[in-house]
């Protein structure tokens, strides 16, 4: 009878050895570690780390070459952190590079990133555990704050000018009186505008019914000019207007009696003194009746 090595317990603890690799294999994928990779070991000291934690990047020129693999603390130090890092293999670490601790973000994530110096031919290297110069990079908002503070400053200085301006203007009496005077200008509006409403509700009916009357008595007249016979109308002118013109030549000839009573210069002298004779007579006999009339009831003596 051949005895079963693969028992309960063995399957059970093959399962737990594999879970345990596979939670430890899944883990440090999901922290970005590459366990199959050679790395090298750093540390570096800081006096605050600003919230970086374990996992956080390291960077080079914005390179992800590896992680924050632990952060140890001491507070009875000035440098009270001591932060350890882990890069691949293939990167070295010149004399005179450094770990700066930086903002990788607007929202103030810190990350570590390696600063390096220039590289000259014979260089002494850093060796793996070697405690690497450490420095603190200008934050992200820092700089964005340096650069935006003077812009800001002048347009707060802008803006507070526009402001008194703007308060100067709207406290000066012109800007009352503008006021003032469009309050007017809009109540006149207001009241020419309930006017003009009064009239087109009453006067304007009344105005178009007249234009109505008027424009049917333009159409009877217009009507009756239809059926006037103009060329007859105008032939009857003509007429008369030869019969002036006859008259007229008549008149102005020494033909006829009318010619020559107009145009007999010696007619109208005569007829001129016998006017004075006559006038003259009148004047004598007014004032000498006697001498033209005799009246008397029982007769009178010749003279």
């Amino acid at each position: 009878m051949k005895k079963n090595f693969f028992t309960r317990e063995v399957k059970v603890g093959i399962m737990v050895t594999v879970s345990i690799l596979v939670l430890y294999f899944g883990l440090n994928f999901l922290k970005g570690i590459d366990v199959f990779s050679p790395i090298s070991t750093y540390y570096a000291t800081y006096t605050n780390i600003d919230g970086l934690v374990p996992s956080s990047p390291v960077l080079v020129k914005g390179f992800k070459v590896g992680q924050v693999e632990a952060i140890e603390y001491d507070f009875t130090k000035e440098k009270s952190f001591v932060v350890r890092i882990s890069v691949s293999k293939d990167v070295i670490l010149p004399k005179g590079a450094k770990i700066e601790l930086f903002d990788n973000g607007l929202m103030g994530g810190k990350a570590v990133q390696i600063v390096y110096s220039p590289l000259v031919a014979g260089q002494d290297l850093y060796t793996p555990g070697d405690t690497v110069e450490s420095t603190v990079g200008t934050g992200l908002m820092a700089q964005v704050a340096g650069d935006l503070m003077p812009k800001i400053q002048s347009i707060t200085e802008q803006a507070d000018s526009l402001i008194r301006s703007l308060r100067t203007i709207t406290e000066s009496k012109a800007l009352k009186n503008s006021l003032s005077s469009i309050e007017s200008t809009t109540a006149n509006l207001d009241a020419t505008s309930n006017q003009l409403n009064k009239m087109m509700r009453s006067d304007v009916p009344r105005i178009l019914k007249d234009v109505n009357g008027l424009t049917g008595d333009l159409k009877k007249i217009s009507g009756n000019l239809s059926t006037v016979d103009f060329a007859a109308t105008f032939t009857s002118i003509n007429h008369t207007i030869a019969n002036l013109n006859l008259l007229t030549d008549k008149l102005n000839s020494k033909e006829g009696t009318v010619g020559l009573l107009l145009n007999d210069k010696g007619l109208y002298t005569n007829l001129t003194n016998t006017a004075e004779n006559a006038d003259k007579l009148l004047i004598d006999l007014k004032q000498n009746p006697k001498r033209y009339v005799h009246f008397s009831l029982f007769g009178s003596k010749q003279k």
